[in-house]
């Protein structure tokens, strides 16, 4: 089962209504706690943002060293 932005929407929804149930892909699934409801919403986010991650491009430091030819 892939994750996708709609499970977070739902982790996103169940957190801010304060229930503990969410469905994903006609499954439901039943948290503890709010702190693992939590826990599971930023797991998802962190693999959602894995993907999404622009390192921008990379850059190389070059140091020269010359001698005076005594």
């Amino acid at each position: 089962m892939a994750l996708t932005q709609t499970d977070l929407d739902a982790l996103d929804k169940a957190i801010a209504s304060g229930t503990l149930e969410v469905e994903f892909d006609g499954r439901r699934q039943r948290f503890q706690t709010t702190a693992s409801l939590i826990d599971a919403r930023n797991h998802v986010a962190r693999i959602l943002n894995q993907g999404t991650t622009n390192r921008g491009p990379q850059v190389f430091g070059y140091r020269f060293t010359t001698t005076r030819g005594f």
